[in-house]
């Protein structure tokens, strides 16, 4: 579809077997979709995924939605981006952020103390060792004297989750763009992508790339999607960042901000985002209902579509 580069979204993989999931990856590569995006939450490691998916994809953008940042330090989080760009012959774009308080804090035990500034820091060091190779760094949090040499040529972009102003901020300044969740067109057109491109020219940088990422499904029970969604995508309601954009947008839980209707509807959706400036989409179809499954694979069928236009 012009103006808008279409991806799909790879499910939490939790108890999936990696070759189901491998399979799953090589589909999406042969429907003809540019991008595949891959989340980091309690399933399969998502570099370690991109990389083996590389092994085994030609053409297709293996990306990471996203990498969490404070449960690997920096200099490593650099190396392994590099191996997996390896691995990916140029097709990997490594997709990290700071997570979630009630991660961080209540289940790895660490301080989530100050994540714009861990954020900043963390990515300059990043930037620094994936760009040049070595990074000699000295903040508040990380101080830094390190090179890698990864032979895998080009370097992979760094796209950060950026929400809150001060995120923007840093992902238009340092990285190269952003990877939103849960964020409705409107808060993506007057403030993410505003923010984050402003920031960028400040920074004398190239135009930053938006990737939006929201649920998906073709259907003719629009209220019954969007309950649908609401109930799976629960948890995104309670979370304070994913919270602030559903509330930057005006709606009250995640099924509101799902893309759910048939061909024509999806599709309308999809050019408003581009509209919105978002350069890539981040599908996540779902299925629900007594034809869930067909839901599903309507919403695959169309999707793939739209990518191949």
């Amino acid at each position: 579809m012009r103006g808008i580069r279409i991806g799909i979204g790879v499910a939490d993989a939790g108890g999936t077997p990696l070759d189901v999931v491998l399979g799953q990856i090589r589909d999406a590569e042969h429907a003809g979709f540019a991008s595949v995006w891959i989340p980091n939450i309690f399933g399969l490691d998502a570099l370690t995924l991109a990389a083996l998916a590389g092994r085994e994809t030609s053409r297709i953008e293996l990306g990471t939605a996203v990498v969490p940042t404070h449960s690997r330090h920096p200099v490593y989080a650099a190396q392994q981006a590099l191996s997996t760009q390896a691995a990916c012959a140029g097709r990997f774009a490594f997709g990290l952020g700071p997570s979630h308080q009630v991660v961080i804090e209540n289940m790895l035990g660490l301080s989530f103390a100050k994540p714009a500034l861990h954020v900043e820091e963390y990515l300059r060091v990043v930037t620094d060792l994936v760009r040049d190779g070595k990074s000699s760094f000295q903040g508040r949090l990380y101080r830094v004297n390190a090179s890698l040499r990864v032979a895998c040529g080009a370097p992979p972009p760094v796209l950060i989750g950026a929400l809150g102003p001060r995120m923007r901020r840093i992902a238009g300044a340092l990285s190269d763009g952003t990877i939103t969740w849960m964020t409705g067109r409107r808060t993506l057109a007057e403030r993410i992508g505003p923010d984050v491109r402003a920031a960028a020219r400040e920074a004398g940088r190239a135009e930053p790339r938006v990737v939006a990422g929201l649920p998906v499904a073709v259907t003719a029970d629009v209220d019954g999607a969007r309950a649908a969604a609401s109930k799976a995508f629960a948890l995104y309601g309670n979370l304070p960042s994913y919270r602030a954009m559903l509330d930057a947008e005006g709606v009250r839980d995640p099924g509101e901000l799902a893309i759910a209707g048939d061909a024509a509807a999806v599709e309308a959706a999809l050019r408003g985002l581009a509209d919105a400036g978002v350069s890539d989409f981040n599908a996540v179809p779902f299925g629900h209902g007594d034809d869930a499954k067909a839901s599903l694979r309507r919403t695959r069928e169309l999707l793939g579509e739209l990518a191949r236009a």
